[in-house]
């Protein structure tokens, strides 16, 4: 560029225009997908069938091949949309949280996934329920918005660290075994966090008690009478939960 030339930033590279045939067969396959999203509410994931969702969609199963090339892609792409889906509520309703209130942006985190699961219990059942037999969900493709929400919890943890507000439980100190501490320093690698051992071992608790927690209410793990005040109850189990962990405010 020469000295009298003007110093112009790079213009932005134009989002590609799709082209009518491409518009069409997006289209075709989101409403696959709508439809492999209703058939799982009705008949369950183990008895999803793209034939049956070529029948409803109007078209003989081999076009509907041409889009979705199997069962197990059909559902591969429903994991993804129902991962995704979960992550932007979850999202959405931490962002509402004080940043500093890292405590409350847990409790916020625990009722947006409960009241997802609620509200979706097929796909809840298709994302933490019984694998579905004869299928494996390719990790390439499923592992990183599968993990959209612990990594947002661990982002909690971890604000949290930085801000030095996570605080023990009284009595005798957690000593965590060496073989232990082995994948918690690859975990802090990974994700570039800075949670001492304990807190971060006490952040997979949080998970997976908050998960088990969800999972108990959408499979009526509870039994039909046991508990009325099902929302009083998994608050207080949010409660109990921060305490433990350490989100103390």
């Amino acid at each position: 560029m020469s000295r009298d030339e003007p110093n112009k930033a790079a213009a932005p590279t134009p989002a590609k225009v799709q082209t009518p045939r491409e518009r069409a067969r997006a289209q075709t396959i989101a409403d696959i997908v709508r439809l492999g999203r209703k058939h799982l509410a009705l008949h369950g994931a183990a008895g999803l069938s793209l034939r049956a969702v070529a029948r409803e969609l109007g078209v003989v199963s081999s076009a509907v091949y041409r889009y979705v090339e199997s069962r197990d892609e059909l559902l591969t792409l429903l994991l993804i949309e129902a991962y995704g889906d979960l992550g932007d509520a979850v999202d959405a309703a931490v962002a509402t949280a004080d940043e500093r209130n890292h405590g409350g942006q847990f409790r916020y985190l625990g009722r947006a996934v409960r009241e997802w699961a609620i509200s979706e219990p097929a796909r809840y059942a298709l994302l933490f329920g019984s694998p579905v037999p004869g299928y494996q969900a390719p990790a390439e493709r499923t592992m990183e918005p599968g993990t959209r929400v612990i990594r947002r919890l661990m982002g909690i943890f971890d604000a949290a660290s930085r801000a030095g507000v996570l605080k023990e439980q009284g009595g005798p100190a957690v000593v965590v075994p060496p073989q232990l501490a082995a994948d918690l320093k690859r975990i802090r690698a990974e994700f570039g966090l800075d949670i001492p051992d304990v807190f971060l071992a006490n952040c997979a608790l949080a998970w997976t008690s908050l998960f088990g927690a969800v999972s108990f209410e959408v499979f009526g793990q509870y039994g039909a009478g046991t508990f009325a005040a099902r929302e009083e109850l998994f608050d207080h189990h949010l409660e109990v939960l921060a305490g433990v962990a350490g989100l103390v405010e």
